[in-house]
C-alpha cells in the first residue's frame, strides 16, 4: 500500500467523502466503520473506479480497547499509515442531567477517547518516519457553550483544544495535525443526534464540498479549519465581545428549534 490513510467513521457522510477524495489521487485507503455492508459497498465503488488499494476493518470504536485492537491488526498485516483521518463520532440531544448517562459515556469514548488513543498510536509511527498528516473532524461547536447538546459540544471542544497543542509539539517532525471545525453538514448526524427536521440543519452545509475544504486544509498543514466563512466570522469576529450566557441563549434556542 502507497500514502495510505486509514479513515475512521467511513461508511457515510465525511468520511466517506474524505475516502473518495483520496482515492481520485491515487492514493489507497483503509476504511473503518461499524456498518459492515456499506464498507464493503464503498470498498467495491472506490477500486471500480480509481483501481486503488481499499481494505475495509469492521469495528466500533466506542468499545473499550477497539483502539488498540485497530493499531494492533494494522500493523500487523504491514499496512503503513500516512494519513490518519480521525472522522468517527457522533451526537445527541437533550439536556444533560435528563439525558441516558451511559450514552453520553459512549460518546466521550468514541469522539474523544478513541481519537486520542489512535492520534497517539499512529502519529509516534508518523514522527519515528518524519513525515505524515492527522485531519481531526471536530466542530464549530468546539468554540461554543452548548446547551441541550452538551457533551458533545465538549467533546469536540476537546478536539480543538488537543489538536492546537499537539500542532506546536509536532513543529519540525514533518507531522501535521489540522482540525475541521464545520457547522451543519447535510449527513446523518443531524438524525442520530434527534435533530431530524431541525431548522439548525436547514441550508446545511454538503458533505463533499466540506471534505474537499477539509483535505485541501490538510494538505496545507493548516492547524484549525473553520469549513464557512459565517462560522468564521461569529467565532474570531463576534464572539469575543458576547457574553458567555448569551452565546449559550443563542445555542439553546436553535437546539430547540
Amino acid at each position: 500500500m502507497k500514502n495510505t490513510a486509514l479513515i475512521t467513521g467511513a461508511s457515510s457522510g465525511i468520511g466517506k467523502e474524505l475516502a473518495k477524495i483520496h482515492a481520485s489521487k491515487g492514493r489507497d485507503l483503509i476504511l473503518v466503520a461499524r456498518r459492515l455492508e456499506l464498507l464493503q459497498q464503498l470498498q467495491a465503488e472506490i477500486i471500480e473506479k480509481y483501481k486503488v488499494q481499499v481494505e475495509i476493518i469492521q469495528k466500533d470504536l466506542s468499545v473499550v480497547g477497539s483502539s488498540q485492537e485497530l493499531y494492533d491488526e494494522v500493523t500487523a498485516k504491514g499496512w503503513q499509515v500516512d494519513y490518519l483521518f480521525n472522522n468517527a463520532g457522533f451526537g445527541g440531544k437533550g439536556a444533560f442531567l435528563d439525558r441516558d448517562l451511559e450514552a453520553d459515556v459512549e460518546m466521550v469514548r468514541l469522539n474523544v477517547m478513541a481519537l486520542l488513543k489512535l492520534t497517539h498510536l499512529f502519529g509516534k509511527d508518523m514522527r519515528a518516519r518524519g513525515k505524515g498528516k492527522i485531519l481531526q473532524t471536530a466542530s464549530t461547536a468546539g468554540f461554543l457553550p452548548g446547551p441541550y447538546q452538551n457533551t458533545y459540544f465538549a467533546t469536540k471542544a476537546f478536539v480543538v483544544s488537543h489538536t492546537k497543542g499537539l500542532a506546536h509539539e509536532l513543529k519540525g517532525t514533518g507531522v501535521t495535525v489540522t482540525a475541521l471545525c464545520p457547522g451543519p453538514v447535510a449527513t446523518e448526524f443531524a438524525q442520530v443526534a434527534g435533530f431530524g427536521g431541525s431548522k439548525m440543519f436547514e441550508g446545511a452545509a454538503s458533505a463533499q464540498k466540506t471534505a474537499l475544504k477539509a483535505y485541501k486544509a490538510m494538505e496545507k498543514g493548516k492547524t484549525i479549519f473553520i469549513s464557512e466563512w459565517q462560522f468564521t466570522f461569529l467565532i474570531k469576529v463576534l464572539m469575543p465581545f458576547m457574553p458567555t450566557s448569551i452565546t449559550a441563549a443563542i445555542i439553546a434556542k436553535m437546539q430547540q428549534s
